[in-house]
């Protein structure tokens, strides 16, 4: 598959030009002008490189790929981004990046999927994310519990709403401020990836639950979603990466 025509397709598929990022979604990192191989992972790192290389992939995609704020206000490209650049280059590697799209996106992103897995319905879109709505009201130990399996995680939570969760608000990532918003929301608990040491006492002070169940972990099936997208509409291979992180 021609790579200009597939990144196009990701695009347009996500409307990146919707969103105002930290970084460029879509081609960040040019490779080989055909792609036979994906490989896919939430967070480019060496590992990942390493891996893809080994399975002589033509492009990597990634949720969290060369951020701006990485390369600095000067042009100097150093330390590890100039390393995994390095690999990039050295090996003819496409580098595909997809972050706030990939969150939002109602049918293959991370908030969308978090909501499948959790049984939530009923969804309406907030921020990046979604409150839905749960089948029946079950305890907060019983929905963070649910979390744990289903995400394969272990959880950072603050019980100060209700003890009967009907409604949840989702929003992958470090997103911990978005608890005020949900809870506009009429949610009874926010979940996320990660929590900021200030919005503990202001959870706390708003009167609704929180669980933080990992960064990596609230983010992985939408990068995967995508892969397997273009698996399906392109006949490429595509092969998920899972480097375990439980931040």
């Amino acid at each position: 598959m021609n790579t200009q025509k597939l990144i196009q397709f990701c695009q347009e598929y996500l409307k990146t030009d919707q969103f105002q990022d930290f970084c460029h979604n879509g081609l960040q990192v040019e490779g080989v002008s055909k792609v036979k191989k994906i490989v896919s992972g939430v967070s480019l790192s060496q590992e990942l490189l390493r891996q893809a290389v080994k399975k002589e992939a033509d492009m990597i995609m990634v949720h969290h790929g060369i951020f701006g704020k990485q390369i600095g206000a000067l042009p100097v490209i150093e330390g590890f981004v100039k390393e995994r650049i390095k690999m990039l280059l050295e090996n003819n590697i496409n580098l595909a990046g997809f972050h706030l799209p990939l969150d939002a996106h109602p049918e293959i992103g991370n908030n969308a999927a978090l909501c499948q897995k959790l049984d939530l319905s009923n969804l309406k879109p907030f921020d990046i994310g979604f409150v839905g709505e749960l089948e029946q009201e079950i305890s907060f130990r019983d929905l963070v519990d649910r979390v744990e399996e289903r995400l394969n995680t272990r959880s950072y939570t603050i019980a100060a709403g209700p003890d009967k969760i009907g409604k949840v608000g989702i929003v992958s990532g470090g997103a911990s401020e978005d608890f005020l918003e949900a809870r506009k929301n009429e949610a009874d608990v926010f979940i996320t990836g990660e929590v900021k040491e200030f919005v503990v006492r202001a959870v706390e002070e708003t009167g609704i639950n929180f669980i933080a169940a990992g960064h990596y972990n609230t983010e992985k099936d939408g990068i995967y979603n995508l892969g397997e997208l273009l698996k399906k509409e392109f006949g490429v291979e595509h092969e998920f990466i899972d480097i375990p992180c439980d931040i």
